[in-house]
């Protein structure tokens, strides 16, 4: 049962029913037009999910999807960020290297295999936002005696539709939401908002309190985006300390595996940025908080001094989508005058010194400190490059470590495909 499933451990996406590939497409996404198109024979026709007994297929294929678009987006945009630096010979990677004008084709896909070199996260997470919505409307049309678990059901569906649009708001230059037309980013914020409010009432329906607290504490991210300071401090005072909410992988198909490690580790195909993020130091030792050690080894093009990043320990490892952790951090930005004291004792939860901070600090020398623990907390869970956007942080510029001069790219382009195809979008 659902709810046994998600009662019994913390932080962790609850599964009944997972098919070979861990996704299931509903009807082929029959209701999008051609770029989000897939050829999958193996999908449910739509006809099919008219039946309460799919419930769990519904919500796992939906699910499944987002956290498929969830680890492309965390290593596509560590790129761009910065985390990590292209090492490889394959020109899909090599754009987003030294962030050219070439991305604006890009639209992502989920990986076919662990040697999958493309990345971008549009499609796929286009993808989930369709999945998330679709499968809440479906199964909110079950009569409740037929799905014992359906305040559960909808409760994950609309937190994980909810991450779809954040990501969507936080990581892309300008979007549009169901073929319509390009919204401002605080709209598709204030999406995911709503999505989260929903979630949590759902799952306090169904008497479940850390789906609760995986909706709230990605309220308080989307708020924090949406700079509502108090309302998301409000949120992220409310969760606990050891909790976190992962998305989950595992090595059962090549779709459902982790590919920051497959990227970094299994192909070297990019490589932790060994100059901002090779020896990060705190108080004269190794900060464990970015792990990360030169591999010896060159990268997959043979010439880059690869570097492995030590958080993904193998293709199946978990990636945070919340946590105690970031709750912590957004309620050291959301008051600054209080993030020495949050810092502090997120500092001691892991054994590391204290900031021991003069008191004279001004707003602006604060925040770049919550920043600077961002940095370094949130490592290659796909939070750098909105705290750069949102923060107009510097780029690097010049060439990178290929000798390729920088292009104008920062956040994700809409892509070309989606601007010809929607017909809401002119030309």
């Amino acid at each position: 049962m659902l709810t046994s499933t998600m009662n019994r451990r913390r932080g962790r996406a609850a599964r009944v029913v997972a098919n070979a590939a861990g996704v299931l497409l509903i009807g082929a996404l029959g209701a999008c037009d051609s770029l989000l198109e897939v050829e999958n024979p193996g999908a449910v026709e739509a006809g099919d999910l008219e039946n309460p007994a799919m419930a769990p297929t519904i919500v796992n294929g939906a699910l499944g999807q987002f956290e498929c678009a969830y680890t492309s987006y965390v290593a596509s945009t560590s790129v761009l960020a910065s985390e990590t630096i292209n090492s490889s010979s394959w020109l899909n990677i090599n754009g987003w290297g030294w962030r050219g004008l070439e991305l604006e084709t890009i639209t992502g896909s989920c990986p076919g295999g662990r040697g999958a070199t493309g990345l971008g996260a549009y499609t796929p997470l286009q993808q989930a936002v369709y999945l998330t919505s679709e499968g809440s409307r479906l199964i909110e049309g079950f009569p409740d005696e037929a799905v014992p678990d359906k305040e559960a059901m909808l409760g994950l569906l609309a937190a994980y539709g909810g991450f779809a649009h954040l990501l969507l708001g936080e990581g892309f230059c300008e979007m549009t939401i169901d073929q319509g037309p390009i919204i401002p980013l605080s709209d598709v914020l204030r999406m995911a908002e709503e999505r989260f409010t929903a979630a949590i009432a759902h799952a306090q329906a169904a008497g479940n309190g850390d789906l609760a607290l995986m909706a709230r504490a990605g309220r308080a991210r989307a708020r924090l985006d949406l700079g509502e300071l108090e309302d998301a401090y409000a949120d992220a005072d409310a969760i606990p300390q050891g909790f976190v909410w992962n998305a989950e992988y595992s090595t059962i198909d090549g779709v459902r595996e982790n590919r920051m490690y497959n990227l970094n580790v299994f192909n070297r195909y990019i490589s932790v940025d060994p100059v901002r993020y090779g020896t990060v130091m705190i108080d004269g030792a190794a900060d464990p908080r970015v792990p990360a050690e030169d591999s010896g080894l060159p990268g997959h093009d043979g010439a880059t001094a690869h570097w492995y990043q030590l958080k993904y320990d193998s293709p199946a490892s978990p990636i945070p989508m919340a946590s105690w952790e970031e709750a912590k951090l957004i309620m050291a930005e959301a008051r600054l005058s209080e993030a020495e004291a949050h810092i502090d004792e997120l500092r001691a939860e892991q054994g590391l010194p204290p900031l021991n901070l003069t008191g004279a600090e001004s707003d602006a020398e604060l925040l770049d400190i919550v920043l600077e623990e961002r940095r370094r907390q949130l490592f290659l869970e796909g939070h750098r490059l909105n705290d750069m956007l949102r923060h107009d942080l510097d780029f690097p510029a010049g060439a990178n470590h290929k000798g390729q001069v920088y292009g104008p790219i920062t956040c994700m382009p809409l892509p070309e495909q989606e601007k010809r195809a929607n017909a809401n979008i002119p030309t």
